[in-house]
């Protein structure tokens, strides 16, 4: 197959990225987004500190990377998007295709949201606009939140306006296709994140209060190894900033060549996440240790230590303390926006090429149909005076509930019908240079699913017994867009499954490579 496939074809042939580079800045792409700036930080900080690195580690080599090649061998071996790659390894199995595509799409149409308001806040650095109040301009002045609402459709034009245009280049660059849209825009947005990103670290470096900073971030709270939490915080943080067993690597993989070195590019993709979040944890706690200087406190005192409150209000806080602010705002928020554009990319890719492969639509067609439908969504319910409160509560459920239990269907599917994950393993070492050990089979079969079940759990009773943030179980925000976002990816899930396949797809082929049974 060759990697000048053409994108708008609807013959069957797949669009190829055009190497291992491309692909891996694709993958890296995708894992890098708004999660690994705003949410490690907090995360390690609250779960040990420097203590936190040991589990940290340790999930990304007995969970993270596991799943990912797992992710890569389905993909690279059943050379399909979610629904078709579960498809072919077990006709009954394409449900969780489509469930993997339904929490994709529910992500991406808040996820595209986020972006935009990063977008208006490099507008916004240029003369801080947040003024001496950064709070109650994130939540009255742009936001314009409506507490007291259950839901709105007035739309914020400050925010409408920059989510269209979001939507706008995203469509664009899908509907180019993989090697000469989402491949060029990676190759591109990649490098300069990293660059922006590291001239932003090396700046709160020399920030005063930089180093106490810095001290509070690792230093070490060993007693925290023994609490269990403090390990699921770990194994939750790898499986969420991976971009793993929700279809977006199965996805691309699919996209590869025949001769592609998955397990290599696995582990370079997964340790070049890990390193970009460790950098990110650095720069936002340097300049955590400057607030806390400029404020006589210490970082542990601090409020918004994560999540959109960190980069919506408390980074707006320090910029307007700190000498310089205005180009310091202007790299950190150009990164969210960066970061952000390369992970939807990624997630519109997911529901695109289900749609491509089930109906047999040329790429562009398919891409323009996914980015409308998600563009109207997404301003519809997240671009009006509730867009926060809808988006907080989706954004819990679909993740802690949807994600993990798609990732636990995967593993078990895959060690438990046949072919079998020995298949898989067998796969990755026919196609790589690193071998992938037996012990793989087992981690991947039975203690991830494990690890992941007893997460799942702990949230579903967190859910129903004490509700979400200041909402009770029973509240209609939860059961609206918590709960309400899982039964809808629910049905359609079984709607797409019932769905017959395009006569001209061929939904049963299987690529099978020499050295394969």
């Amino acid at each position: 197959m060759s990697s000048k496939a053409n994108p708008k074809s609807g013959t069957g042939k797949r669009d190829l990225w055009t190497g291992q580079y491309g692909f891996l800045l694709a993958a890296v792409g995708s894992a890098i987004g708004l999660g690994n700036i705003w949410r490690f930080p907090g995360v390690a900080y609250t779960n040990g500190g420097g203590a936190f690195i040991l589990p940290y580690i340790i999930a990304l080599l007995f969970v993270g990377i596991p799943v990912l090649l797992l992710d890569y061998s389905l993909g690279h071996k059943y050379r399909g998007s979610a629904p078709l790659t579960f498809r072919r390894l077990a006709k009954k199995a394409e449900f969780l295709g489509w469930w993997q595509v339904a929490v994709s799409f529910i992500i991406l149409v808040y996820y595209a949201v986020i972006i935009a308001w990063a977008a208006m806040y490099t507008v916004f650095s240029v003369r801080m606009a947040w003024g001496e109040d950064a709070t109650t301009f994130f939540l009255e002045d742009f936001l314009k939140v409506e507490g007291d609402k259950l839901i709105s459709f007035t739309p914020v034009m400050q925010i409408f306006i920059p989510l269209v245009l979001v939507w706008v280049f995203v469509t664009f660059a899908l509907a180019r296709g993989i090697s000469r849209g989402v491949e060029k825009v990676n190759r591109i947005f990649i490098p300069l994140l990293v660059l922006l990103f590291l001239i932003l670290v090396v700046r709160a470096l020399f920030l005063p209060g930089a180093v106490e900073g810095l001290s509070e971030f690792f230093a070490p709270d060993w007693q925290a190894l023994t609490n269990a939490d403090v390990w699921l915080a770990a194994f939750s943080q790898i499986f969420f900033s991976m971009s793993i067993a929700f279809g977006i690597m199965l996805t691309y993989a699919s996209y590869l060549p025949r001769r592609s070195n998955l397990t290599g590019t696995g582990l370079v993709a997964g340790f070049a996440n890990s390193s970009f979040e460790l950098l990110a944890g650095i720069g936002v706690f340097a300049t955590l240790g400057f607030m806390a200087h400029q404020s006589h406190t210490t970082v542990g005192e601090l409020e918004g230590l994560t999540g959109p409150i960190l980069s919506f209000v408390t980074f707006p806080t320090i910029i307007s303390l700190m000498p310089g602010g205005v180009l310091f705002g202007i790299l950190f928020f150009t990164s969210l926006t960066l970061a952000g554009i390369t992970s939807l990319l990624s997630l519109l890719q997911v529901v695109s090429g289900a749609i491509q492969d089930k109906f047999n639509l040329p790429a562009k067609k398919a891409a323009v149909y996914v980015s409308v439908i998600s563009a109207v969504v997404s301003t519809a319910l997240f671009s009006t005076t509730t867009g926060l409160t809808n988006l907080d509560v989706v954004d819990a459920f679909i993740n802690n509930i949807g994600v993990v239990s798609s990732a636990i269907a995967m593993t078990l599917v895959a060690f438990f019908v046949a072919p079998r994950i020995g298949v898989l393993r067998r796969h990755l070492n026919l196609t790589s240079s690193v071998g992938v050990p037996k012990a793989w089979n087992w981690m991947v079969g039975l203690v991830v699913p494990v690890v992941l079940a007893v997460m799942l759990f702990q949230e579903v009773v967190s859910y129903l017994t004490e509700g979400y943030g200041d909402y009770s179980p029973g509240s209609i925000n939860v059961l609206l867009f918590g709960w309400g976002a899982i039964i809808f990816g629910l049905i359609i899930s079984a709607i797409f499954t019932w769905l017959p396949w395009s006569k001209k797809a061929k939904a049963e082929k299987i690529v099978r490579f020499k050295g394969e049974e």
